[in-house]
């Protein structure tokens, strides 16, 4: 009996680079593809409602952010929207049928479920219906800025929500664009840094606490760049982390830059940043009264902190630079 020969792995299916640089290209076309979907949905719902389509991409957008901390209001499988709305306020709270659909009787029992798509039903399964009366709920105190950031308030009931939202406004007015997540290394590829996982040890100065963050040790003066699309949200002196500057993402990541020497003087509280943009440099400062500085070695603190609704709290950012710093590494070869 003849054996079989055996077969080449590598003759039977792509290389490994191959394959992954396909499955990467796939991801990324998805990707673009549900950035595509969303737009049209939230400038569908624009020309409805008069409402900029960046004001129902912010708040879906927050939606989406809120669902990762609270697993109760994940969005129904399969949903484009990541508004999520419980049976009880979409119906009504004194409503006898938590399951009602028609938009008059929901309307009776002051429910927020509306009909967004014209099919007569008011379904929370519909991602334009969900989307639709969030938006038309928030709008009933106007649709100009200060009165739909009145109506995001009253819907709300939190002043962070409100804050978050504006700010994911105004990244999306400003790029007018929903694929905004690429993110860069705080310090430039190339350059002298070292770093490693310190996130968790301890920490002295202040009273005990923990070190909340990752030290890129770099030369004094050295540029530190956004890794993200944000709005600048804090800016100036912390005793612990001297000057810093913090910096949230539409992910409502805070990203917090401290102990350094200096800002680049056109970046201010409130502008959008992307990328890559300089804002600031590598110093020692902090430990102490505004000004004081050398009381360690120069380096950049970089923390992450993820809101939660009405508290924040930090997480690890390390397999995160990693990551970055290995894909901005990649970008660069591919360039040459």
């Amino acid at each position: 009996m003849l054996l079989a020969q055996p077969v080449s792995l590598a003759a039977a299916s792509p290389p490994v680079t191959t394959r992954l640089a396909a499955e990467a290209n796939g991801q990324a076309a998805g990707e673009q593809d549900s950035f595509n979907v969303r737009r049209a949905l939230y400038e569908k719902l624009s020309l409805f409602t008069e409402i900029p389509w960046y004001w129902i991409a912010a708040i879906d957008q927050y939606e989406r952010s809120m669902s990762k901390v609270r697993p109760k209001a994940r969005p129904m499988l399969g949903s484009t929207v990541g508004v999520f709305i419980d049976q009880e306020h979409w119906a009504g709270p004194l409503n006898p049928n938590t399951e009602d659909s028609s938009p008059a009787s929901i309307r009776f029992f002051n429910g927020i479920g509306r009909d967004g798509d014209g099919n007569g039903q008011a379904e929370r399964t519909s991602d334009i219906d969900l989307l639709y009366s969030l938006v038309s709920r928030v709008a009933a105190y106007g649709i100009s800025d200060d009165d739909f950031s009145i109506g995001l308030w009253e819907y709300y009931q939190n002043n962070r929500s409100v804050q978050r939202i504006q700010q994911f406004a105004r990244i999306y007015s400003t790029f007018d664009k929903l694929d905004l997540f690429e993110h860069a290394f705080p310090v430039p590829i190339g350059t002298h840094y070292a770093y490693n996982s310190t996130w968790g040890t301890g920490r002295s100065w202040g009273g005990r606490r923990t070190h909340e963050g990752t030290d890129i040790f770099a030369p004094h003066g050295l540029p530190v760049r956004s890794t993200c699309y944000g709005v600048v949200e804090v800016k100036g002196w912390n005793p612990y982390g001297g000057w810093r500057i913090g910096i949230r993402d539409l992910n409502n990541f805070y990203h917090y830059y401290a102990h350094l020497s200096g800002y680049d003087k056109t970046v201010n509280i409130g502008d959008v940043v992307k990328p890559g943009q300089v804002v600031g440099w590598v110093g020692s400062s902090g430990y102490g009264k505004p000004g004081t500085q050398g009381k360690f070695p120069p380096h950049l603190h970089y923390g992450v902190y993820s809101d939660r609704g009405l508290i924040e709290w930090s997480f690890d950012p390390y397999p995160m630079l990693r990551r970055w710093e290995q894909a901005e590494r990649k970008q660069l070869r591919a360039k040459k």
